[in-house]
């Protein structure tokens, strides 16, 4: 299986959400893979599923000699089903990501970006509907406030960590990173208990007691 594959993302997009991937993975003893509920999307409806390409970045008092390096670098060699997931250690003042970075990483295969830190051009980025999930807005450029000095290492992104190439889900819930090694079984579970919900539903809408109707289910 391609994890990388458009219809294999695509096919979670459209079966699963983030809450139900959040239980199975507090089933599974993982009880730490929801972000901070401020990294929210930039417009209603957003979904994003793909495999993380991660950075980290810092605030800096001065122009770097390469301003935008690595990021660059991260972008160019961003793979068709990736994420961007980024993180600021420290206060972040500026905006890590726009409606320009947003037109590159679409073009290049990129699905979405999710970020613990601020974005810009939420004009551009809106009406291109360019899943795009962030702490908050900032007209400020990065330039000479915020460098990236990690690519593709295993960060702290919103209260997880996360690695490059790990699952991540974001819609208007949150965002769920899925740790790569158990992927596969959590997808399996996760599909399982959207099954069940979709039992237990009709059971509901038709007056029966939830208690009940947990009980013979587990489901809640």
């Amino acid at each position: 299986m391609d994890r990388f594959a458009t219809g294999y993302l695509d096919g979670i997009a459209e079966r699963l959400y983030s809450s139900v991937l959040s239980d199975v993975l507090d089933d599974a003893g993982h009880r730490h893979q929801v972000m901070r509920p401020q990294v929210r999307p930039l417009y209603a409806g957003a979904k994003v599923v793909g495999r993380a390409a991660t950075m980290l970045a810092i605030e800096v008092s001065e122009l770097p000699p390469e301003p935008y390096k690595l990021l660059m670098d991260l972008l160019d060699g961003l793979r068709p089903g990736e994420v961007v997931v980024g993180a600021v250690e420290g206060e972040s003042r500026a905006a890590l990501w726009g409606e320009l970075l947003s037109t590159h990483t679409r073009a290049k295969g990129g699905r979405g970006v999710v970020l613990d830190g601020l974005s810009r051009d939420s004009w551009g980025i809106v009406d291109m509907k360019f899943p795009v999930f962030a702490t908050g807005l900032s007209p400020a450029d990065s330039k000479g406030r915020l460098e990236v000095v990690a690519i593709r290492s295993t960060i702290p992104v919103g209260g997880v960590s996360v690695a490059e190439g790990d699952l991540v889900v974001a819609d208007d819930d949150g965002c769920v990173v899925v740790p790569a090694a158990i992927e596969e079984e959590i997808v399996a579970r996760a599909l399982e208990k959207v099954s069940g919900e979709n039992t237990m539903r009709d059971i509901l809408s038709k007056g029966a007691s939830i208690r009940e109707v947990f009980a013979e289910h587990g489901i809640l």
